[in-house]
């Protein structure tokens, strides 16, 4: 992060998502809140981009730690928009619940399909509400993500998931010029400090890579900055994450 001016960067993305939702003639934004830094950091891009009157929030409980729900409150609290709480616990355990009908499964065959069956039901819940917003109150709302940039590159989210929103502001900040932008907008300490986590698993998200978010900037820059033995984690991660970027497509022959 070499002369990073989070108050330049900060105000060409808050430009950025000015032009864009004046060139597409939408109107208001919609997220989920997690209570971590990025969905806050987010969350303050977009109040100051549109007004806290354009920006709905969602935490979106599921079997979570009511920690995130505490620290969500705290970030709309801060920013003066809406927040929604809609629990999707039930929804989660329904389906669940139809698993018994294809057979017996072990608690480590389903870990993975667990893990990820959650961001996908917040990714319908998200897009149901931003239709449902859209028609109450007469103009569009976008759904916006809140992924960064070393998670993209080593692929940490869900296909289908939170891979799926229709902004991406931060998208191109690693983490430490994200929480530099989250200076710069005060997002609360308590939520721009907290460990990353994806609330999903009880495991950090540098837990579940097993390589740091400063491993992953600094090899981003120039892959002889890390050791060798971080360097090819990540060199795999990402090329194990690729096909979540491009679907193969068969086009047929002249």
């Amino acid at each position: 992060m070499k002369n990073f001016d989070a108050k330049e960067q900060t105000e060409k993305v808050v430009q950025f998502i000015r032009d864009y939702y004046k060139s597409a003639g939408v109107g208001g934004a919609i997220l989920g809140i997690s209570g971590g830094k990025d969905s806050g950091i987010v969350a303050g891009l977009m109040v100051e981009a549109l007004g806290k009157e354009n920006v709905i929030g969602v935490t979106m409980p599921c079997h979570s730690k009511e920690e995130d729900k505490t620290d969500a409150k705290l970030i709309s609290d801060y920013y003066g928009f809406e927040l929604i709480n809609f629990d999707i616990t039930g929804t989660f355990d329904t389906f669940k619940n139809e698993l018994e009908g294809l057979g017996g499964f072990s608690e480590g065959d389903l870990k993975n399909s667990d893990i990820n069956l959650k961001p996908r039901l917040r990714m319908a819940t998200l897009y149901y509400l931003a239709a449902l917003y859209s028609s109450l109150r007469g103009k569009t709302y976008l759904v916006a993500g809140t992924s960064n940039k070393c998670e993209l590159y080593v692929g940490y989210f869900t296909k289908g998931g939170d891979s799926v929103h229709d902004i991406s502001p931060i998208a191109d900040f690693t983490v430490e010029e994200v929480i530099k932008i989250g200076e710069y907008l005060k997002v609360p300490e308590k939520v721009l400090y907290k460990q990353p986590n994806d609330g999903l698993s009880n495991q950090s998200d540098e837990d579940k890579l097993g390589v740091k978010y400063a491993d992953v900037a600094a090899f981003m820059e120039d892959e002889n900055a890390v050791d060798e033995k971080v360097a090819e984690k990540i060199r795999k991660l990402h090329a194990n994450n690729l096909h979540k970027f491009n679907i193969p497509t068969y086009k047929k022959s002249a």
